[in-house]
């Protein structure tokens, strides 16, 4: 149980209200911050304007995935009023008080930093990143089934990076009967592309190996498909990019050349809101619930 935490929630999109429902049955107290719009609601939970004293008393604020922007601004799809977090916010915050986001860009790290505040990224964790990689995959044989002519059963896929997401999606892909070739870095990778029984390559040999390929899938947050890349790609082609914001595709090029570029990030919130906010909400009951032991140490 979370009995004794004080929670804010500011912002966020479907997935929050998940986290929201657990952290009311975990007996948390929970109070919203840009939820004006939402008309329903659950027990015991409150709603605050976004006053820097409605912070002092909170143990725990939970942010979009996106965080804030370097202004301050937090999206909230429940509320027509902007929402801004401003130093002033940071300063009436307890020292033990900790942040929750998805990533956090440098305003953030900066402020949290200024004033000695817990910062945690919840993409960055190996289980809420791999939990995610399903929404993530599925999504992205949705977009691959909307926009192509072909089946993915015998299609040549190409997987470009094989983290967490890239591995999931290639034995997806693998697992519909597609051919999927994986572009790694590392040698690991490499071999636990072979151990898999994908078509592993260098990314340095992108180039060369792209020519054939029907579906491209690309998870490396960097420009890797460059013009060079699409120069070689077949007209009838599809790229979908699940990569951060810009996404790693020259989509400018594509655009030029004709090929279908999809940039797709954030596909859970997307196409899954309600499993995606299980995962984050499954998440943070459990830091929540050490932060509440490291308090009674």
């Amino acid at each position: 149980m979370l009995t004794g935490i004080e929670v804010a929630v500011i912002g966020g999109d479907a997935r929050h209200l998940e986290v929201i429902r657990r952290l009311a049955d975990m007996d948390a107290g929970v109070t919203l911050f840009g939820y004006d719009n939402w008309q329903n609601g659950f027990g015991g939970v409150k709603r605050g304007k976004l006053q820097p004293e409605a912070l002092a008393t909170m143990d725990a604020l939970i942010l979009p995935i996106a965080g804030m922007d370097d202004s301050g601004a937090i999206e909230s799809i429940f509320s027509s009023e902007p929402l801004v977090l401003e130093e002033a916010h940071f300063s009436r915050l307890k020292p033990e008080a900790r942040v929750y986001t998805g990533f956090a860009k440098s305003r953030l790290k900066e402020l949290c930093g200024r004033y000695g505040i817990h910062l945690e990224e919840l993409l960055e964790r190996d289980d809420v990143a791999i939990y995610n990689s399903i929404p993530s995959a599925e999504g992205a044989l949705m977009l691959a089934i909307q926009h192509t002519d072909i089946t993915i059963h015998s299609s040549q896929c190409m997987v470009l990076g094989f983290g967490r997401t890239g591995m999931t999606l290639a034995r997806v892909l693998q697992g519909l009967g597609a051919k999927v070739k994986v572009g790694v870095r590392r040698s690991e990778h490499y071999a636990r592309a072979v151990e898999m029984g994908f078509q592993p390559f260098y990314t340095k040999q992108l180039s060369r190996e792209i020519g054939d390929v029907d579906m491209l899938f690309n998870t490396v947050p960097e420009l890797i498909v460059t013009a060079k890349v699409i120069s070689e790609m077949k007209h009838s082609a599809i790229i979908i990019d699940l990569a951060s914001k810009p996404g790693g595709t020259d989509f400018r090029y594509a655009e030029k050349r004709g090929i279908h570029a999809i940039l797709a990030p954030g596909l859970p919130g997307i196409v899954a809101p309600k499993t995606a906010g299980k995962i984050l909400a499954m998440c943070l009951e459990q830091l929540l619930g050490e932060q509440i032991t490291d308090r009674g140490n």
